[in-house]
């Protein structure tokens, strides 16, 4: 439960979502305030560009390593799933870039070391959330497998060229890309509506996980236009960093992330 930093009492998951909802709370931001988001991120990056880059590193090396793992254990056949799952879980891995932005926006410097043990001020609800993002990525991989399984069956996994190819060249393959896409879609918005926000307003209010995931869906609601097209930049952004190979991880994740912090005070 949130704890009010002058009362010393809870507020309700009620409450809390009240007073988004109240019209003085709401934003009308036009559609294009995600670019400016975007380029607020860009300057927190380039100032003390290195722990935000080394953070970046740290991601790209733990994507990088469960790809390997995933071929270590011919588990091949959740790649792609396991990579669209990481935009469900970011805003959790996203905490110590959070952080930084936060510090800049106080005049104050932040070390590597501190992006990388935060300390959220609503103590251990964060991780609940985080523990709900996970949960949510993995049952959107059994969702994938599912979905695989009825238009393919249960024949053994052909390999990624071999399921690039029934996918484009089979109306089974047609038929999954379409369910796969509408289900993924699904997952997404859920997992972005009460993720974007929350872990954020964790890190700087005292507030339960409830509340927060509720607050971060109506804020989402309010601003349905600019929060659909930072959606869809997050999404072009990251695809454009899978084709580099991951590689463009290291830029790209802290990027996203110090812009999400401007995003999130911008609607809060």
């Amino acid at each position: 439960m949130p704890q009010d930093d002058t009362s010393g009492r809870y507020r309700s998951e009620v409450s809390g979502i009240q007073e988004t909802m109240n019209p003085e709370w709401q934003r009308h931001l036009p559609l294009g305030a995600p670019l400016g988001w975007l380029g607020q991120g860009w300057q927190d990056l380039i100032r003390q560009p290195w722990p935000s880059l080394a953070y970046g590193f740290v991601v790209f090396l733990l994507a990088l390593m469960a790809t390997v793992m995933l071929f270590r254990l011919d588990s091949d056949y959740l790649l792609f799933p396991a990579l669209a799952g990481i935009l469900i879980v970011a805003p959790l891995f996203a905490a110590g870039l959070y952080v930084k932005s936060r510090s800049l926006a106080n005049g104050e410097r932040t070390t590597f070391r501190e992006m990388l043990f935060v300390r959220p001020r609503a103590g251990g609800q964060v991780f609940f959330t985080g523990m709900l993002l996970c949960m949510v990525m993995l049952l959107w991989m059994r969702a994938a497998v599912i979905i695989y399984a009825l238009f393919f069956g249960v024949n053994p996994f052909p390999g990624l060229d071999g399921v690039a190819r029934l996918l484009v060249t089979t109306p089974s393959g047609w038929g999954m890309l379409i369910v796969g896409l509408c289900v993924g879609a699904l997952f997404a918005g859920f997992a972005f509506a009460i993720g974007v926000f929350s872990i954020p307003m964790l890190l700087d209010e005292r507030i339960d996980a409830f509340t927060a995931m509720g607050v971060s869906v109506v804020m989402v609601w309010n601003n349905m236009g600019p929060s659909m097209v930072w959606g869809a930049i997050v999404l072009a952004l990251f695809l454009a960093s899978l084709l580099t190979g991951l590689v463009g991880l290291i830029v790209v994740f802290p990027l996203l992330g110090h812009a999400t912090w401007h995003a999130y005070k911008a609607m809060r």
